[in-house]
């Protein structure tokens, strides 16, 4: 049984709550945040853009509450430490857990500023322990598929794809989402997903060409980049979170192989993802399985017990990713393409 502490209580603290309570050999055994709220236990009025609207309370007999993060870290009994603070947090509390000598999961982005993200990688590999940075597409059925699709290539070459993940403002933490100087806007905390999963199927893109606006933050709230990657494929990503309320929160992509088309639309529910092939009619492809969260955590808790690091997403890759948008970002400051 691997004892976990979580570390900020906010929506993202709630969905890992909820995954870790669909891994038998994780135990949720601490909890920690500085503000007080929520440390007994009851999280039933916090909500987000996805997932299920279940209610979630802990059993306070069985977890410690925390308001001082040294003294969750002082704990012995904890092995994993889960930081599910703001982003700009997001390098003091992983460096300070890793040198506790605990296994970290931090959620995206890993940090506001390619140096932070630097810096904490850097303490990861000199680290004893595990950190794994929490990039959860990499793990979400149908997009799965897609990587396994084209690295196989199942169905020929990857010709084009494109990715979208659109949303309505934050519904909470609008004193740090609504912030960009904390946040990085939707750029580097929403659209940060897909310019990941671009450099999971395709490698680090070469160069960028975003273009975007600032709506609700003072950084970038819309983006469209265009990525030149080494397939020569032709890929492209959407982000935004400036949509109007009431439109919520979809993702999909579109991609086409040389021998099919793979659409998926979160918004399909059970049929999200569609694949077309010559000369058979349109087919549903099942997307059966945990999602991204369930899988990422997962991943962890089993690399833990078995000694191996784990190996899906490395904090070389979660670098890569800020990296990347900070390209984008200054693609679309400045007008030009950017080469990473």
């Amino acid at each position: 049984m691997i004892n976990v502490g979580i570390v900020g209580l906010g929506f993202m603290a709630v969905t890992h709550i909820k995954a870790y309570r669909k891994i038998r050999d994780a135990r949720i055994a601490a909890i920690c945040n500085p503000s007080g709220r929520r440390l007994d236990g009851d999280f039933s009025n916090v909500a987000g853009n996805f997932g299920d609207a279940e209610p979630v309370r802990l059993d306070m007999s069985q977890v410690t509450a925390y308001r001082d993060y040294a003294q969750m870290l002082a704990d012995p009994t904890l092995q994993l430490i889960d930081v599910c603070t703001p982003t700009q947090s997001h390098h003091t509390l992983s460096i300070q857990a890793l040198q506790a000598g605990k296994h970290v999961i931090c959620e995206k982005p890993l940090a506001r500023t390619p140096a932070q993200a630097r810096e904490i990688a850097a303490h990861a590999a000199a680290a004893k322990t595990y950190f794994m940075p929490a990039m959860c597409m990499r793990f979400w059925p149908g997009w799965s598929w897609l990587k396994t699709a084209i690295d196989a290539g199942t169905y020929g070459r990857c010709l084009s794809a494109h990715f979208r993940r659109m949303a309505e403002p934050p519904g909470w933490g609008h004193e740090n989402f609504l912030n960009g100087a904390l946040s990085g806007g939707a750029l580097l905390d929403l659209h940060i997903h897909d310019a990941d999963f671009v450099q999971f199927c395709f490698g680090r893109p070469r160069k960028v060409y975003s273009t975007g606006y600032t709506r609700l933050s003072g950084a970038i709230d819309h983006v469209v980049t265009q990525y030149e990657v080494g397939s020569g494929a032709t890929v492209s990503a959407e982000g935004s979170w400036a949509m109007a309320p009431g439109f919520g929160f979809t993702m999909s992509y579109l991609v086409n192989f040389e021998r099919a088309t793979a659409e998926y639309d979160l918004r399909r529910g059970t049929e999200a993802l569609r694949l077309y092939e010559a000369g058979q009619p349109a087919r549903v492809v099942p997307c059966d399985g945990p999602d991204g969260f369930v899988g990422e955590l997962t991943h962890l808790i089993e690399a833990i017990q078995t000694g191996r690091p784990p190996t899906i997403v490395t904090p070389a890759d979660a670098v890569s990713a800020v990296e990347i948008c900070d390209a984008e970002a200054r693609s679309v400051e400045t007008g030009q393409p950017v080469v990473l």
